[in-house]
C-alpha cells in the first residue's frame, strides 16, 4: 500500500509499505477514505518529536470503511463506515472505567513524554505519533489497522459526507474538550491563542456553548479575519498589538477574560532567548503563550491548555498564577468519550467542522500539502488527503 513515512526532519515521503494485518482478536483493518495533516503533525515534520523512526506512518486524522476484523471485534463488520480516535484506549482499565481515555494503561508500549516520571505507567498510545506513543502506523495511508477496534471507531452515517465527520478524529473533540475545561457557559469571555485548526474548533465550541465575547490572538491575517467572519471573534495579531493580553485586560474593565485557551503549543513564536534556549536543549517549550494566557485571564480564572507540550518551561510565573488564584487544566483529549455527543451536533447543523478545510490533495501530494501546512501558504487554514 502506499502511505506517507517519516524519514528525518521536513523529510516525508509517500512510499510503498507493506499492508497492515490483523495482529489481535480486537484489531480491524480500515481502508481510509479521508485524512488529514493536524497541527501537531507538523511537530513530528519539523523533527521536534523524540522517538520517531525512519520509515514511521505518520496521521492520527482519518476514517474509513472496514475491511476486515479479528474475531474479538463484536459491534463491527465489513463495510461500517466509521471515524477513528486517535487516542487508543482499552475501555476497561482504571483510567478508562472513568472516561479518561487518554491516559489508558495498557495500550502504550512506549514511556510518554513526562521527564519526570518515576515509574508511573504512560498515557495512551496514539496513533501515528512517535515510538514515545506506542509506535502505532497511522492514517496517513490507503489502509491502517485499529487496535481496540470495540472502543472508539464511531459508525457515522452515510448522510454525513468525509469532511464533516473527520475532524471527530481529533481536533474537534480537542476544541470541544479546550472550551469544557475553560468552563465555557452562556455570557462567557474567552481568550483563545492560536488560530490554527484547534484553536478554531475551540472557537466554533465556545460558541456552542454560549461564550458571549471571544478574543482570538495569531498573527496571520487570513487566519483571523476567517474567524472573525465564521465565528464572530475579536482578532488580535501580535505582530501589530505587542502585548495581546494587555490590550484584553483593556477590553475587558481591566480584569481579564473568564478564560484562555492556549492552542498553539511548545512551538509557539517566543523571543530570541527563549529560541536559544530552546536549540541549546536547556528548555523544551517556548513559554510565551502560557505567559500571555496567565496575564489575560481574570483573578479566579481558567487557563486550558490543549496545545502540546513537552520537556521543561522557563518563565511559567507560577507566582503570578498563585495571585490571581487561577486553575489550569490540560492534556491530550479523552476523544472517546466525547465523539457521539459532536456526532449529534454536526447531524443537527451546530457544529460544521468542514468549513476550515482550504486543501483537498490525494494521497500521493502529501508532501506538497505538509509543505504548504507548515509554511502557511496558499492561506491554508487544513489540510485533507484522499487515498
Amino acid at each position: 500500500m502506499r502511505a506517507l513515512t517519516y524519514h528525518g526532519s521536513k523529510d516525508v515521503r509517500v512510499d510503498t509499505v507493506p499492508d497492515p494485518t490483523l495482529a489481535a482478536a480486537d484489531d480491524l483493518i480500515l481502508r481510509v477514505t479521508a485524512t488529514a495533516i493536524c497541527g501537531s503533525d507538523l511537530h513530528l515534520y519539523r523533527g521536534k518529536i523524540p522517538d520517531l523512526h525512519t520509515g514511521d506512518v505518520l496521521g492520527h486524522e482519518f476514517m474509513g470503511i472496514v475491511e476486515e476484523v479479528g474475531s474479538g471485534v463484536t459491534d463491527l463488520r465489513p463495510g461500517d463506515r466509521v471515524v477513528v480516535p486517535f487516542v487508543i484506549a482499552c475501555g476497561e482499565c482504571f483510567h478508562c472505567r472513568l472516561a479518561e481515555h487518554a491516559a489508558c494503561e495498557t495500550t502504550n508500549t512506549g514511556k510518554g513524554a513526562a521527564v519526570n516520571q518515576k515509574g508511573i505507567r504512560p498515557p495512551a498510545a496514539l496513533f501515528g505519533y512517535s515510538h514515545l506513543y506506542g509506535g502505532v502506523s497511522g492514517g496517513q495511508a490507503e489502509y491502517v489497522r485499529v487496535p481496540k477496534a470495540n472502543v472508539g471507531p464511531l459508525r457515522v452515517p452515510d448522510a454525513l459526507p468525509d469532511e464533516q465527520v473527520l475532524f471527530l478524529s481529533d481536533i474537534l473533540p480537542t476544541g470541544y474538550q479546550a472550551a469544557i475545561n475553560a468552563g465555557v457557559k452562556p455570557g462567557s469571555t474567552v481568550a483563545i491563542f492560536g488560530a490554527g485548526p484547534v484553536g478554531l474548533m475551540s472557537a466554533a465550541c465556545c460558541r456552542l456553548l454560549g461564550a458571549e465575547t471571544i478574543f482570538m490572538v495569531d498573527h496571520l491575517p487570513y487566519r483571523l479575519a476567517f474567524a472573525a467572519q465564521t465565528y464572530g471573534v475579536t482578532p488580535v495579531d501580535f505582530s501589530k498589538i505587542d502585548d495581546p493580553a494587555e490590550y484584553i485586560v483593556t477590553q475587558t474593565n481591566g480584569r481579564g477574560v473568564d478564560a484562555s485557551i492556549e492552542a498553539v503549543g511548545f512551538e509557539a513564536e517566543g523571543s530570541a532567548l527563549e529560541s536559544a534556549l530552546t536549540t541549546l536543549k536547556v528548555e523544551g517549550s517556548s513559554g510565551v503563550a502560557i505567559r500571555q494566557c496567565i496575564a489575560a485571564t481574570r483573578r479566579c480564572g481558567t487557563v486550558s491548555i490543549p496545545g502540546v507540550y513537552a520537556g521543561f518551561l522557563h518563565g511559567f510565573l507560577l507566582g503570578d498564577a498563585f495571585d490571581k488564584g487561577l486553575t489550569f487544566k490540560m492534556g491530550q483529549t479523552h476523544v472517546q468519550g466525547l465523539m457521539p455527543e459532536l456526532l449529534d451536533y454536526i447531524g443537527e447543523g451546530a457544529l460544521d467542522p468542514g468549513v476550515i478545510i482550504t486543501h483537498r490533495l490525494s494521497l500521493e501530494d502529501a508532501v506538497r500539502g505538509y509543505e504548504i501546512f507548515d509554511r502557511k501558504e496558499e492561506d491554508c487554514r487544513k489540510v485533507i488527503l484522499t487515498p
